[in-house]
């Protein structure tokens, strides 16, 4: 049985009668712009054989003439659009067969067990999903987005990877996974199938650019025709998928039960792993070059930690699915700013401002720089609101100390008064000139935590100094955000990677982004005064160590301060860690 032959699975007949239900759309359309044409052309051969002489039939036809003009000019507008529009193609990482022979034999030997034409190519995507995707539309082709086999008219889907399964999965699961996806390219090769999928993604395509270039009235029809055969399409596919699966059913089906529960736990630990661990690094200005190699570490991790997946680290041991690649490094350093592009709009090439970053080196580079860069916003965000507070001076060495090479002029002392809540070593007093004397503490002055306990310290519970902080901190953001857009839009590459396609949070609150900076704060006061360190972990990011070990009980009591304006659980766990609050941090 060939696949692209006779089909006789259980979903093609229904997959078949739906795709026929969706060309009866495409042929009512055609029959309704072409009927005003049939019209005039009946009209003009009646009037020739003086069927129809006299009144009102000369002007009856001259209008009905015009009208038919009118639609065929429309309507032929409109099929080339629809017919030259480039349907949407997901960015992924091509993998040649050169770069990948192991994996490429595996998938033509999946194909020819399954009597299925083998996808015409496999490219990677940072996702945990699967897929097929025809790439042989011709704008693709003109426009360079496919340019290989792939793109040739009549060739077979490609095959789209989630790339956390090449890493997680061993060799034997990814078959099994892969073994229905690739059976779908038995019901795509049907002509019918693959006219009505052409159909669909060109209305579609329609509608982007009815939006995009100014041709508003493409969309309305366009939208309209998608409309009458959405249903139908949507059991197309539906019925494609049950025809897949059923072709794939003698393949490693009892392996394939125990590899969708490694699919479910990829989800889990890519997730964590892009919005705890990448996500930091990206605001930062730098990218993980290694993600999926730290999925294994996340999902490790995971494993221990979840009672439910006990024993899935035992298979560790077995032959994982990234041997199959040739320089498995470079396609993972590739996926990696892929990802950075897609889930966070990151430009598509490393530059000053966009570098990748090792995993050993992410405490360092990402978590000790997140937390000093956030440390410095919230003592700026004090300055503004707090004028009579002594300016927070950068520490000797830093740039704009006294004594650090470029620095610049001290900026003048200004009246204050002390600040609330503040011990003794960390108040702020006015000499008898008038002029303030600032702290000192070992010899220096500097940016404090006593400071920013002292400001948020509120007894009657009216937060309302958090509030100002908050919205001090989110415009601050703000700011920089549209600072930044505006300097990626400079470029024209850049400017098109600087909106994610797939943002991975919605913005976070005022309240979010004071907690997270008091934290920075904490976590910067505690690694200068404490011995304390920046750690990385795999499924919460950054994290603080003390004495190696993670301090998870730091959030609750940055919380109660924030919310409450109660800094004495935040002041006692200080106290436990010997951290001294009046001592001035780094923030560079």
């Amino acid at each position: 049985m060939s696949g692209t032959g006779s089909i006789i699975e259980a979903g093609v007949p229904s997959a078949r009668s739906r795709a026929l239900a969706v060309l009866r759309v495409r042929s009512r359309a055609l029959a309704f712009g072409l009927l005003p044409a049939a019209v005039a052309v009946v009209l003009v051969a009646a009037r020739a054989t003086g069927r129809l002489a006299g009144e009102p039939w000369p002007a009856v036809t001259l209008v009905v003439c015009a009208v038919a003009a009118l639609v065929l000019l429309v309507g032929g507008t409109f099929a080339a659009v629809v017919l030259r529009a480039s349907p949407a193609v997901t960015p992924t990482v091509p993998l040649s067969e050169a770069a990948a022979p192991d994996l490429y034999r595996l998938v033509r030997d999946l194909a020819d067990r399954m009597d299925v034409p083998a996808p015409s190519a496999i490219a990677l995507t940072p996702d945990c999903d699967s897929w097929l995707e025809d790439r042989t539309h011709g704008a693709h082709r003109r426009s360079g987005i496919a340019a290989g086999p792939e793109s040739e008219p009549g060739a077979a889907p490609v095959l789209v990877i989630g790339s956390p399964f090449l890493w997680w999965m061993r060799v034997a699961e990814l078959r099994a996974v892969l073994a229905p996806v690739v059976a779908g390219t038995g019901p795509s090769a049907h002509p019918d199938i693959a006219d009505a999928r052409g159909f669909v993604r060109g209305l579609d395509a329609a509608v982007d650019v009815g939006s995009r270039r100014g041709l508003g009235w493409i969309a309305p029809p366009a939208r309209l025709l998608l409309r009458l055969c959405r249903t139908d399409a949507a059991e197309m596919e539906r019925g494609v998928a049950r025809a897949a699966s059923e072709r794939a059913q003698d393949v490693d089906y009892g392996l394939r039960m125990v590899a969708q529960e490694q699919v479910g736990l990829a989800y889990a630990g890519w997730d964590r792993l892009l919005t705890r661990v990448a996500l930091p690094a990206w605001r930062m200005g730098r990218w993980p070059a290694r993600l999926d190699a730290g999925v294994v570490s996340a999902l490790t991790e995971l494993s221990r930690r979840d009672r439910l997946a006990e024993g899935f680290t035992s298979r560790l041991g077995e032959r994982p699915a990234c041997d199959l690649l040739e320089q498995p490094g470079a396609v993972d350093e590739a996926t990696s700013l892929l990802a950075a592009r897609l889930f966070h709009g990151g430009p598509a090439e490393t530059g000053p401002a966009w570098s990748p970053v090792d995993w050993a080196a992410y405490p360092e580079e990402v978590v000790d720089r997140k937390w000093r860069t956030e440390a410095a916003r919230l003592h700026a965000a004090l300055d503004a609101l707090d004028p009579l507070a002594v300016p927070a001076g950068p520490s000797p060495g830093s740039p704009g100390s006294p004594g650090a090479a470029g620095s610049t002029a001290a900026a003048p002392a200004r009246a204050s008064t002390p600040v609330a809540g503040a011990t003794a070593a960390g108040s702020t007093t006015v000499a008898a000139t008038g002029s303030p004397a600032p702290p000192t503490v070992d010899g220096f002055t500097g940016p404090t935590l006593e400071r920013v306990l002292g400001y948020l310290t509120d007894p009657a519970g009216q937060g309302a100094a958090g509030e100002a902080l908050a919205g001090r901190l989110s415009a601050e953001l703000a700011r920089e955000e549209r600072a930044a857009g505006t300097a990626a839009g400079a470029g024209k590459a850049r400017a098109a990677d600087a909106v994610p396609l797939f943002p991975l949070q919605p913005p976070r609150s005022g309240r979010d982004l004071l907690a997270d900076h008091v934290t920075a704060m904490v976590c910067c006061a505690a690694v200068d005064s404490a011995g304390a360190a920046p750690g990385l972990d795999w499924l919460d990011g950054p994290v603080l160590l003390v004495g190696g070990d993670r301090r998870p009980d730091l959030a609750a009591r940055v919380l109660c301060l924030v919310e409450d304006g109660n800094p004495e659980p935040l002041r006692d766990w200080l106290a436990d860690l010997g951290v001294r609050p009046e001592k001035p941090v780094r923030l560079v």
